[in-house]
């Protein structure tokens, strides 16, 4: 164990000792809970929602770091960072493969259930929308091998005579996927690739195109804002093949876990804490439904949380159950 480590854990045991000899209690060290807040919307809410409940209930301190993927997960382990409420490790198979065999960071289980990624368009391309007075583009666009006699309907406005594929920005794992995945199906003669600079600037791509009523075709995940509030169609691919997976990448990706992540040392030390993060879980729909309100009502992601928690207070409660009832009643007490 590091030196800080069990200084603050000699310091907080005499803490408690003197209350104890004064008549008092201590349920819970003082520390604070460094969460891995990862660039995309549904980590930096499930991070506030279990941050409010950790400061409110538990008397944790809680902060929150913004870092991506690859560095957060290696923060996790070291143990400069405690927790992640999402961490896709298909998307970091090796590294997570070799962390396991270390044992310094360990699964929760998951948040949700195993989250899609792909090329998506908006569903109004295929299937047109009367409301809107949209008619079928592309009535027999349903997987990547039908985009080449699509892709000008993807113009892109610096070379008219390609289509544009939105990727995520050029640190993401996945952007680095995809450019394989345009090559090996024969797309980038069809395609221009462009790397967005942030998740920002990828959602703010789509939702554009989708307010006009426009084509777009983008790479995009599940949960997040965008397909809580728009209709998207998640292009089909080869299935997944283990083997194409590890050499040109033409075919769908793997399901991806979306697991909860935590350093093991932490979770020695905070074995009621351990408890309440293993019982946390949600629903794609639900996390889906949640990112919609915050984008519609242009809420903080604490607005939000609070929200989450005023809305759906039987959830949260069965999070709980096991605990020192005076937890439930301080998180209810703070809202």
């Amino acid at each position: 164990m590091k030196k800080t480590v069990w200084r603050n854990v000699i310091v907080s045991g005499m803490a408690a000792l003197l209350l104890v000899m004064a008549g008092g209690s201590c349920l819970f060290a003082e520390e604070t809970v460094k969460f891995a807040d990862f660039s995309w919307e549904s980590v930096q809410l499930h991070n506030r929602i279990v941050g409010h409940i950790l400061e409110k209930g538990f008397d944790k301190k809680v902060e929150y770091l913004f870092v991506e993927s690859l560095p957060g997960l290696m923060g996790i382990e070291r143990g400069d960072i405690q927790l992640s409420m999402e961490g896709w490790v298909d998307n970091v198979l090796e590294f997570w493969t070799k962390a396991q065999e270390k044992g310094d960071m360990v699964s929760l289980g998951k948040n949700f259930p195993d989250a899609p990624q792909g090329w998506y368009v908006p569903t109004y391309v295929i299937k047109g929308d009367p409301e809107r007075g949209i008619e079928p583009l592309a009535p027999d666009l349903r997987s990547v091998e039908d985009l080449p006699k699509y892709a000008h309907l993807f113009p892109d406005p610096e070379d008219p005579k390609k289509g544009r594929f939105l990727n995520g920005p050029t640190g993401w794992n996945c952007s680095s996927i995809n450019t394989k995945k345009l090559k090996a199906y024969g797309l980038d003669t069809y395609f221009n690739n462009m790397f967005t600079g942030s998740s920002s600037a990828l959602a703010t791509g789509i939702a554009a195109a989708y307010k006009k009523g426009k084509p777009v075709l983008a790479y995009y995940w599940e949960p997040t804002p965008i397909l809580g509030m728009f209709d998207m169609t998640l292009l089909e691919e080869p299935p997944y093949n283990e083997e194409i997976w590890e050499t040109t990448k033409a075919c769908a990706y793997p399901s991806c876990r979306v697991l909860k992540l935590a350093n093991a040392e932490f979770l020695e030390e905070n074995p009621t804490v351990e408890l309440f993060l293993r019982r946390y879980n949600t629903t794609l729909d639900l996390t889906n439904k949640v990112l919609a309100y915050m984008e519609k009502n242009d809420a903080t992601l604490e607005e939000t949380a609070r929200w989450f928690l005023k809305e759906y207070p039987d959830l949260w409660k069965d999070w709980l159950q096991g605990q020192d009832p005076k937890i439930v009643k301080k998180v209810e007490a703070s809202l």
